[in-house]
Order: structure tokens, then sequence, then C-alpha cells
């Protein structure tokens, strides 16, 4: 990509980013999870150009509105890593397994190579659960939100020629016809259901 082209899939991430922060319920210190195939975004197929420079470009235009709101990116590794995810260690809590690995671009894939070099202090983590996600590429980043998701339609479709798709997420909703819900929920994230 000419630097024209790598301008533009800064804009189009950081335009997807602001749209899912503005429809999601989220609280600093929360995690944002993101899967991108930079092979995707290059009209390649999914590990099969990736592009260091073109997952940089995605990264700096995500991080900016993340760290505005005082939030927290995953990375997700590729398949090689298990789908491990790149974190800041700030981020980590008792409840994340650490994970003994450094992310190369063929190992990992380009876009969590560019977070570990990006990071303050990165470790690897099995597993989070992110309040909210971006899918660049449909790398797949469903197991890693919290339940209960709920997809958001961006006005992009695609950055580059990857195909682009995002989810929020909210409490379950659990006790049927005779349960009451809090209020804040539902004027939150729109959601219907019974009022107290």
């Amino acid at each position: 990509m000419n630097e024209q082209e790598l301008d533009l899939v800064r804009q189009q991430s950081r335009q997807a980013m602001e749209e899912l922060l503005a429809a999601a319920d989220t609280a600093p210190g929360d995690i944002v999870v993101v899967g991108c195939s930079s092979s995707e975004i290059l009209g390649e197929r999914i590990g099969h150009g990736s592009s260091f420079e073109t997952a940089k470009a995605v990264l700096e235009g995500l991080l900016p509105p993340l760290r505005e709101k005082g939030l927290y990116l995953a990375a997700q590794c590729c398949e090689h890593l298990n789908r491990s995810l790149i974190v800041e260690r700030a981020a980590v809590t008792r409840w994340e397994q650490i994970v003994s690995v450094v992310p190369q671009p063929k190992a990992g894939g380009s876009f969590a190579t560019a977070a570990w070099q990006a990071f303050e202090a990165p470790c690897a983590v099995c597993e989070v659960s992110a309040a909210a996600g971006l899918d660049i590429g449909d790398t797949f980043i469903g197991m890693h939100l919290r339940r209960v998701a709920v997809p958001v339609r961006l006005s992009l479709t695609a950055i580059g020629s990857a195909h682009l798709t995002a989810a929020r997420t909210r409490p379950p909703y659990v006790g049927g016809a005779r349960a009451v819900y809090t209020a804040d929920i539902h004027s939150q994230q729109g959601e219907g259901g019974v009022q107290p």
C-alpha cells in the first residue's frame, strides 16, 4: 500500500472504532477486542498476504479513541497462537491466564505483532471478556466477547477489502415474565423488556 492508501486505512479504522464506542456501553478499564487480517484488507486470502505496515496503520487508527475513553485493546492473534490476545499488562486481572509467547507476522499475525510493539508493557493472554469488539476480515472474535453479544451496524462495511463487523455486549436477562430488570440497562443499551 502507498501512503495515501495507508491513511485511508487509518481513517476507516478510527471511524469504525468511534462508531462502535458510541453504541457500546463501556467503562474506563474495559477491554475492546479486535481481530484484524491485514491480508484481507489487501484483498488477499486470510493468512496469505500479511502486511505489517497495513496492520500498523489499523492500530494507529484504533488506539486514539480507545485511549481517550480509558479502554484497553486486546489484539487477537491468528489461529497459529490459538487466538490468544495481546494486551497491556495493566489490563490483566487475576482471571486472565498469561501465556508465554511473542507474536510474529507469520505466527500470531501482523496486527498482534504491531500491537506488541506499540504497547508499553505487552503480554499475551489466553482469553478475555471484552465489552465490545471489531472484526476486520472475518477473524471470528466472538469467543472473546462477554455474554450477551449484540451486533452493531456501522456505516462502514469494510476496511480496505476486508469485511467489517462489530458487536457490543449487554448483561444477560434472566428470570422470565415475573422478573424486574434495572432501568439503566435498557436506557443505555436500547433493549426492550419489563420495566420496574
